[in-house]
């Protein structure tokens, strides 16, 4: 399945992965930064090194890392040879009177008064007619602002308390490019979450700001970013003592069917809240930003039917008590377009790295500034398969495919065998088994299935460990 990180085009899965969805720049500065998935590559992708280091074999000799994204894999939403997530960011020109968004609100704010005409004019009309026939209508009491608040464990209750401790980020490169994203308060210190596709454009010494929704705009620098899981920490300058940092959930305890509430800035639209359910766990999908230089994320990702929008990345998706379950990272589209010009939305198909896993990578980076990856050390094909992952004949560069001495090789591994399994997980192609390696720890021990020559074999190998995207 290929996703948007929204990112790298991702060989299909054996249940209709989903393809990376890349959060476009923001036209005139009002874009979103959420990926698009792109149709499933039809063509044999290119090898995709799990290999340690600069390897593009996961776990082989060095080479470049993250490895090439699979043929075909979908961009982030850009539109041409142009930055990471659509469109080209450029500074807004100045508005002509009444044009741009504020033509917009003054449409919707026509629209609500001629509705609120219309329903004063029916509601007196009906209210006239039953008088005469001698019925009695009771309207409940408008108590003003206390109808505002609702119970805690309402919808409406769990935005109330999350929104404030959401954040509009708006990155920048030095050439003017960059795009909109959401990220979300982790700790008190004044560290957010967010994708790397979202802030990307601002790591090599571009512009990075966080608004919160009640307009509080500050300064961000990147304290560090991971490729290849699609996870980014920025910090806030001069950040604000009263800072709330989202609660965490446990996404192992997620359960298909369970309501789920997503937090964003779709298109630009900061603070937007919407709801669905777990559509689907464990769904293979990997995705990038479509560029030429561009590396595939892989995640085992949480599926929602949430409304999930370019500009969403970055951003919390909740459970139903307001705890952080996954962050929204990729989407799929019908359309095979760019986000950068009709920029396509949200089909019912999301997909949000768990939060155990960000969690994990989110307090690597602020430690030291680099992830650390789990490996197995063998570097396996991208191509199209449904019957496993398949440790290529040779790695990366002409590396030995199995690396001398890594987990794989002690576990006699070989070039040619096919991996079925990853403890209970089953493994349908090589992206797949990336994911559910880098759900992971470096020194867990898994058990793995594989088949040589026709026979199965199950064998115990603890994961090794990379730091580093390159």
């Amino acid at each position: 399945m290929s996703t948007e990180n929204e990112g790298n085009a991702v060989p299909p899965a054996p249940s209709a992965p989903p393809v990376p969805v890349a959060s476009p720049a923001p036209p005139q500065g009002d874009a979103g930064a959420t990926a698009q998935l792109p149709p499933v590559p039809s063509g044999p992708p290119e090898q995709h090194p799990y290999g340690p280091g600069p390897t593009q074999s996961y776990g082989a000799p060095e080479g470049s890392w993250p490895p090439p994204p699979p043929p075909g894999t979908p961009g982030y939403g850009e539109a041409g040879a142009g930055g990471g997530w659509g469109a080209s960011y450029q500074q807004p020109a100045p508005k002509p009177a009444g044009g741009g968004r504020g033509g917009l609100i003054a449409a919707v704010l026509v629209a609500a008064l001629v509705a609120g005409g219309l329903g004063g004019g029916l509601g007196y009309t009906l209210a006239k007619d039953n008088d005469s026939q001698g019925s009695t209508t009771i309207s409940a009491a408008d108590n003003g602002a206390s109808q505002v608040k609702r119970a805690p464990g309402t919808i409406a209750g769990v935005a109330s308390r999350a929104l404030p401790s959401t954040v509009t980020i708006e990155a920048e490169s030095n050439s003017g490019e960059g795009g909109t994203g959401t990220g979300f308060v982790f700790d008190t210190q004044g560290h957010i979450v967010t994708n790397n596709h979202v802030v990307a454009e601002a790591v090599d010494g571009g512009k990075l700001s966080a608004t919160f929704p009640d307009g509080r705009k500050y300064a961000a620098e990147v304290v560090g970013h991971a490729q290849g899981y699609d996870v980014a920490v920025v910090k806030l300058k001069n950040a604000p003592s009263d800072l709330k940092p989202l609660s965490l959930g446990n996404s192992d305890q997620v359960a298909v069917g369970d309501e789920t509430i997503a937090i964003g800035a779709p298109f630009g639209l900061s603070n937007t809240v919407t709801t669905g359910i777990i559509s689907a766990k464990n769904r293979p999908v990997a995705s990038s930003d479509g560029s030429s230089s561009s590396k595939a994320s892989y995640m085992s990702a949480l599926q929602t039917d949430a409304s999930i929008n370019p500009g969403n990345s970055g951003g919390p998706l909740l459970n139903a008590s307001g705890a952080v379950i996954g962050i929204n990272s990729a989407i799929q589209s019908t359309s095979g377009g760019s986000f950068g010009s009709g920029q396509s939305g949200s089909i019912g198909l999301g997909f949000a790295i768990p939060i155990n896993q960000a969690k994990y990578v989110a307090q690597q980076l602020i430690k030291s500034g680099k992830p650390v990856y789990a490996k197995i050390g063998a570097s396996v094909s991208l191509e199209e398969s449904a019957d496993g992952a398949k440790i290529t004949d040779q790695g990366a560069g002409g590396a030995d495919a199995v690396e001398s001495g890594g987990p794989a090789a002690k576990a006699g591994l070989k070039p040619g065998d096919v991996i079925t399994k990853l403890d209970d997980s089953v493994i349908d192609s090589g992206p797949t088994l990336i994911g559910e390696i880098w759900t992971h720890k470096p020194g867990d021990k898994v058990k793995v299935t594989y088949t040589r020559g026709g026979d199965q074999h199950t064998v115990d190998l603890t994961l090794g460990s990379r730091v580093g995207d390159s």
